[in-house]
């Protein structure tokens, strides 16, 4: 262990040097405070693979990183994939410039596309039942947004897919597009 956290992957020994064909300085990194549901851990690490970014997993896991349904959903990715792996979220926090945190909530409504998300950014999202904790929520309100929905029956999206909408968007700004 290294400043609080785990490499789960030898691919991040070499990731940097696949980044230069995105333009990109330094990857963007999701984090996933306590997740719940494997499926969505593991099509998030395939999203994370298949954009070069670096995920971030805050313990405890409500499952196993053993579990069949987490492999399936990222399928034969994983050994392209850099999985950090924290033991409490406190100390991922500490080992962060909290200018490159940004937390995604449904409890404000601060747009996520109001963002000034820069390379190497945290996409920061909480457990799917909880979300993040409210004292994270008020400490660092100015750094919380959240995916619009027109809906009021709808209490918010599925994790996967707001990360998906969170990361692109935030390639989207870094790229100029």
């Amino acid at each position: 262990m290294r400043n609080g956290y785990i490499a789960y992957s030898l691919y991040s020994l070499f990731i940097a040097q696949s980044f230069p064909d995105m333009n990109q300085p330094r990857p963007f990194n999701i984090v996933l405070v306590e997740p719940e549901i494997p499926p969505n851990t593991g099509s998030i690490a395939r999203l994370c693979g298949a954009t070069n970014s670096v995920l971030h997993l805050i313990h405890p896991l409500g499952f196993s990183t053993d579990d069949k349904h987490l492999k399936r959903a990222g399928l034969d990715y994983w050994q392209h994939v850099d999985i950090r792996h924290w033991h409490t979220f406190d100390a991922f926090l500490k080992a962060q410039d909290e200018r490159e945190l940004f937390f995604f909530t449904t409890k404000v409504s601060r747009a996520y596309s109001s963002a000034p998300f820069t390379p190497g950014c945290f996409l920061i999202l909480g457990k799917e039942t909880k979300g993040l904790p409210e004292d994270i929520l008020h400490l660092y309100e100015d750094r919380c947004y959240t995916l619009p929905m027109q809906n009021p029956n709808i209490r918010s999206l599925n994790l996967a897919m707001t990360a998906g909408i969170v990361l692109y968007e935030a390639i989207r700004q870094c790229s100029g597009g």
